[in-house]
Formats: C-alpha cells, structure tokens, sequence
C-alpha cells in the first residue's frame, strides 16, 4: 500500500481530473485500501472544512471549479485570432472565468454568439483558467448517419447500418478520421448533394460494431428513435427570441429554485413555497410549481410541433440523450436556468397542514430562477452541511420541506403504491466502457420534488376538467385478475400474504410490501409488484390513475421531454384565453391518434433503454465469464430459471439443461420446477448461487449455471456411468403439497 497523499497532492489530483474526484477515485489513484480509506475520509473532511475543495453530491471539486462539461457561449475572436468562450448554466460570479477554445481536427468552424457544449479542463499558469474542447455546437444541423467503414486506396466508404438503406457514402483520405477497416464510425454530410455516392467526414471512430460505445446508438437505429432533426425544425428552433413580459404574470420576485440530478442538461420545473399568513389556514401552505412554457416556442402545426409529436419524448441512454426538441430550446430557451428571465406557466396550490389541497391558480407569467441546485446539494444543506449556493436559500428549503411534510400526511392517507426499486447507474469512462454499476442516491430532496410535481399535474387535470376542455390524461388501470393471481403466488412462496375476495386497493398492495420490507425477500416483492401493474397510457377519457390512487392525473411538469405535458399546456392556454398558441382545432380531432402515438413512443424508449442496459450490463460482465455471483430467481419458465444477480442487478437465464440431473416438471400455476424424482421445488424468491457462462454484449445475453440453492450444492450432467441415481432430496425432500410450500416459504 502507498503511503497517504498530502493534502496538496489530493487538491492537485481534484483541479488536474475533474471527471474522478469520487472518493473511490482518489482511494484508487493513490493505491489507498483498507483501514486507510478511514485517513483519507478524514483528510476530504479536513480540506473541505478549510476551503480548499468543495463537496458536491458524492464528487469533491475545487471551490468555484466548473462542471467538467458545460454549455459556453463563444465570444469574438481576440486580436490574435483565438476563440474565448463564457459559461451560461453555472454561478461564476461578476467576473466570468475565462474559457479558451481547443479546436481539433474535423472540429467545424466556430463565430462568436455561438452555443456550444464543450468538455473543460483546467488549466494553471495561464491567462484563461480553461481549456474547451468541442462536443457539439448547439443548433448546428449537419445530416449524420452510423456505419461501419470500409478503406480503400481512395480513402474509404461508409455502410450504413439502417435496415433498408443500401446507399453508401464515399469519405476521402482527408476525412477518415484514422478509422480502421471494419470499425463503426458516426459521420456527417460534406458538401452538396450531387450525383453519385455522397460524400461524407467521419466524425468518431466506435470501434468494434459490438464494442460499448456502439450500444446506445445500434438501440437508437434497432427501435427507429428519430435523432435526427430536419433543418426546417432547426431553422425554426434557431429563430426562436426569448419571451417579453408582455401580458404575463410576473413571477420574478418570486425565489423560485430548481432541483434536479447534479448532470441534469435541461430543467423545466422550479418550485417554491411559503407559509400561508391566514389563521383559518393554521400550518398550511402556498406551493408554487412553475414549468417552462414550452408553448410558446412549439406552435401547433408547426415543424417543430410535428417532429415533437413525431418523437413523443426524450429517450434517455448512459451515454447520451436523444431528445424531443433541439438543443437551442431543450437546453437554452425552454430550460429554467438560474438568474435568467423564462416564460413559464405556473400553479399556486393552497394546502392545509395535513396536506390536503384547498385550491389552485394557474397562470402564464415570466419567472427568473435564484438557483439551479441538484438533490444531494439540497439535501445536504438541509442535514446542515449548507455550500455557498444553498447557505443564503436555506430559509426557503426550510419552508419547502416543512410542506412538504404535509405532503407527506396527505399521502399516507391517500396510500399510493409504495414500491421502493432502487435505480442502478451504469457509469461510463470517456471511451464508452462501463466502469461501475452502481446503487443510485435517493433522498427526500427527490421526494419533496416528486409530491409537488404529483400535486400539480393532479391540479392541472382538475382544472381542465372544471373549464371542460379536452386533454390527454395519464391513466393507470387496476391489475388484471391473471396478474393479481401471480402475484399473490410469489407471495405465498415468500411465506406472504395477499388476501382474496376483495376489491382491490393500494392499501393492500401496500400491505403486501410492509410484510417484506427489511427481509430477503423485499427486493423481489417490490419487483413482482411492478409486474403485475398494467402499462400506464395516454388517453382523452379518464380511467384514474391506479397506482398514484388518484381520480385525476395528467402530465403538466415536463413539457421539454414529453409530448403529453405539451397537449395539457395548450388547453390550459385556450381555456383561459392567454394567447392564440392553446389547443387548436386539429389538436382537438387528433387527440384519440396522438395518446395512442405517445403512448407507442413513450413504450418504444422504454424497450431501446432496457436494451441498451442489457447490452452495457453483459459488456460488463464479459470480462467476468467464469466467476460466480449470488442472485435471487426472479422468473421461472419450461426453459429456464431467471436471475437477479445482486451485485448489478442483471437478469440472466439458467437454461432447463443446467439446472439438474433429473427431469423437471413446469407447475406453471404456482411459477415452479418440480423434479420428477426428487421432489425439489425451485421457484421465485429462492437464493442462487450461479456461474458466469456467457456474456454477450450485442445481444445483451447472459447466461448462466446454477451451482446452489439456498446453499445446497446442485450436482450437474449426466452422471458419468452407472445406473442414474438421482440426488438426495436432503433439505428439499417433502411429504405433500401442504409441506412443500411450507418449506419453500421458510427459506431465508
């Protein structure tokens, strides 16, 4: 082990990487293990108490430092020709830092008043504090297409990859960017559209066509996610001006603030809250929840109208986001950034101190945020461990969280469903290689967001119900009496209870998961829980909303990302006259096709992101063939056993073939194997031990061998000679069917 760094040489490492300044980073760059790791918690502790970093989130960074990526305005060239940039989404003070501009090779050119997004590394001994180095220019449309390249003596081609398309692109020696022979490559257009092969630039090399980078954007072609803007729609999008105030309801004076994840790239939701003064109201609330007014931008019929509806939603991957609307509005116009004006629609609800609401008013207004904060910078301002941005706010994230403790009593008696499913990130080096899979953070940050944002999407549909104006609301049906029987089988093998002859309630299924809550068995509830709800959907008649317990819901908070909130916004336009950019007459015809569109889209993201985590999970786990894991059975089949492995949460299969020596019968009813001989029952809910066999990261396949059950070794294949003797039931052997599910539900 290496002796412990000083605190110099940590500062050092934290200004020279900004992108690993974790504590398990720092542990790793300085060969730090063990009881050490104690030394260095309290060296982090020690420099941050003296000023000399900054925590953030669970990353530490120099006091003042810059996010390691950032969307910059480019400023004028200087007198010797260099391009300086500003930052636009961080609080840099009076004096900005100065940011100067790496072109690279194949870098497009760059005017100043553009927007770019640009990875920063700091810099010392110099006259600018940073140096830039391009992404992407925000609002820059070139035609882009994904292939694998194929050199020649003239340089090369290009074979899309898009099933259909036999078109190849011809790319010069001057535009090959190094790619190899057989690699998949992004590239973009050059030049005009002439007869022959079209010329294209190659603009990055992904390597292997089954390699990681490669991932999101094979599942971006696969499921047909549009990820391309036409220019009409970027011509649109760049034309667009900020919103005057014109007949809005100024909201500036209002210390509206924004939280969201500490690598959020758009924030379209602010909220705010103060106690109300009146003595009839004695511990109740105003809470205002204000939305960017995305309808301002995105015109009926317009192109950008068509191609958002077109899309649906953003659809979210580790390594990159395709989104609804162009950059100019999803992260500059329409997104809520800190002391800059922003139209907006907004709520203001009154609730009583139990958390009930007492009424609402919506109104179009111009707002300016006083801080874009993330979650675990709330929440540690909140446990007293306040920085510089949250220490003056703390008055108003004091009265936050007090409503929303009164959120909180409304909601328990409400009883929504409570599943607890703790969200894995799969976090990526700057090659595309997924370098952990973690456990993400969530704290009460998270939950006072989610409750103000269910309170006002509840009150947006109440108040288009009241002015009888159409809208798309989110529904949720009831489980299916299948489903709900499933359920209530994995139960019992848990050694649960779901009661029967009941109409069903969230309450019960909230009974269910407090009988598992702290034992083995409480991911997996939660997880069969999940799978028993029915796909929620977008609709223009109201069914309710299940799982929320609620009569009415409709998606008012996220217009940048999601097609449905967009609808709603239109019709609270037109039901209270604010403009000429409400719900228009085709809008209205159309509504039936577009729930059911966006519905499609909405489900389309959700398989492409799944798919793409599979893909990332095996490419993970690939270097790990032959190394044994623990896991959970979450599914059984006539073919197979699924499994929940427990250090990454990946699902992999345990083919019929591996699992034993005799035959095995499929008790489809009860969601069990069965052996003919030995009676052994293996169903969900039961801990495995397994082994790696195959990982494939094209496919995302994994597969797996079962070597015990519940710490009962398994023996497997076919005995080597002899007479067949099938194995001793020893701990699984039963006498009836009444014993056997007894066992099963006693395992621990």
């Amino acid at each position: 082990m290496n002796s412990l760094p000083t605190k110099d040489q940590i500062r050092q490492w934290i200004i020279e990487n900004p992108g690993l300044t974790g504590k398990r980073d720092l542990a790793k760059a300085f060969g730090i293990k063990g009881y050490a790791r104690i030394d260095l918690k309290r060296m982090l502790k020690e420099l941050e108490a003296e000023g000399g970093i900054e925590k953030k989130a669970r990353s530490y960074r120099e006091p003042g430092a810059l996010p390691p990526v950032s969307v910059l305005l480019v400023l004028p060239p200087d007198s010797n020709g260099d391009l300086f940039a500003q930052p636009l989404e961080a609080d840099v003070g009076d004096v900005p830092p100065r940011i100067l501009i790496m072109p690279q090779k194949g870098d497009p050119a760059l005017a100043g008043g553009m927007k770019i997004l640009a990875r920063l590394t700091p810099v010392g001994g110099e006259d600018h504090g940073y140096q830039a180095r391009l992404i992407r220019a925000l609002g820059s449309n070139p035609l882009k297409l994904l292939g694998v390249f194929r050199s020649n003596a003239e340089g090369g081609r290009i074979i899309p990859i898009d099933k259909g398309v036999d078109k190849e692109w011809r790319v010069s020696r001057d535009h090959t960017f190094e790619a190899r022979d057989g690699e998949l490559v992004e590239a973009e257009q050059i030049g005009p559209k002439r007869l022959g092969l079209p010329q294209a630039k190659i603009t990055a090399r992904l390597g292997d066509p089954s390699g990681p980078r490669a991932v999101s954007l094979i599942a971006i072609h696969q499921h047909g996610i549009p990820d391309q803007f036409p220019d009409a729609v970027i011509a649109e999008a760049d034309a667009a001006q900020p919103a005057s105030l014109d007949k809005r309801e100024d909201l500036r004076g209002l210390p509206l603030l924004t939280i969201d994840p500490i690598d959020a790239r758009d924030r379209d939701d602010a909220v705010y809250a103060e106690a109300d003064s009146d003595p009839k109201n004695a511990g109740g609330f105003f809470i205002w929840v204000a939305i960017a007014d995305v309808a301002y931008y995105v015109r009926p019929n317009s192109a950008l109208d068509r191609e958002a509806r077109k899309r649906g939603n953003s659809t979210y991957f580790p390594d990159r986001v395709v989104p609804m609307l162009p950059d100019v509005l999803s992260g500059d116009l329409c997104s809520l950034h800190e002391h800059v004006d922003r139209a907006c629609l907004a709520v203001q609800m009154r609730i009583d101190a139990h958390g009930q609401k007492l009424s609402h008013r919506f109104v179009r207004g111009l707002m300016r945020s006083q801080a874009s904060l993330h979650y675990g910078q709330v929440q540690d301002a909140i446990e007293g461990r306040a920085d510089a941005a949250t220490a003056l706010l703390l008055p108003v994230l004091h009265t936050l969280y007090a409503a929303y403790a009164a959120l909180k009593k409304a909601r328990a008696l409400r009883q929504p469903l409570d599943l607890e499913l703790p969200e894995r990130k799969i976090e990526l080096s700057d090659e595309g290689k997924v370098i952990s899979v973690a456990f993400k953070a969530r704290f009460d940050a998270h939950k006072l967001i989610e409750e103000c944002m269910i309170l006002a999407n509840v009150s947006a549909a109440e108040e288009l119900v009241r002015l009888k104006r159409p809208l798309l609301f989110r529904v949720h049906e009831e489980p299916s009496p299948d489903k709900l029987e499933a359920l209530r089988e994995v139960a019992e093998a848990s050694g649960f209870t779901l009661a029967k002859g009941q109409v069903l309630k969230t309450q019960h299924l909230n009974r269910l998961l407090a009988q598992a809550q702290d034992t083995e068995f409480d991911e997996l509830m939660n997880i069969s829980t999940l799978r028993s709800m029915t796909q929620a959907y977008y609709n223009a008649v109201n069914f309710g909303h299940f799982g929320l317990a609620l009569r009415n819901y409709a998606h008012f908070t996220s217009p940048i990302r999601r097609y449905s909130d967009l609808i709603v916004h239109r019709a609270l336009i037109a039901g209270h006259g604010w403009g000429d950019d409400g719900l228009s007459a085709w809008d209205v015809e159309n509504l039936d096709e577009t729930a059911k569109l966006i519905s499609d889209t909405e489900r389309r993201s959700m398989v492409a992101e799944r798919d793409t985590n599979d893909r990332y999970l095996a490419a993970f786990l690939s270097e790990r063939v032959g190394n044994e894991f623990a896991g959970r059975i979450s599914g059984v089949q006539r073919f197979g056993l699924f499994v929940k492995l427990d250090e990454t949460g990946a699902d992999g299969l345990v083919p019929i073939r591996s699992v034993g020596r005799e035959y095995f019968h499929y008790d489809q009813e009860r969601q069990m194997l069965v052996g003919s001989d030995s009676g052994i029952e293996i169903g969900i809910g039961l801990r495995v031990t397994v082994r790696l066999a195959e990982a494939t990261p094209m496919t995302g396949g994994i597969v797996l061998d079962l070597l015990n059950i519940d710490g009962a070794t398994l023996p497997t294949g076919r005995a080597k000679a002899g007479r067949y003797q099938p194995r001793k039931p020893g701990k699984f052997a039963t006498k009836d069917a009444a014993t056997k599910r007894k066992v099963v539900r006693k395992r621990r």
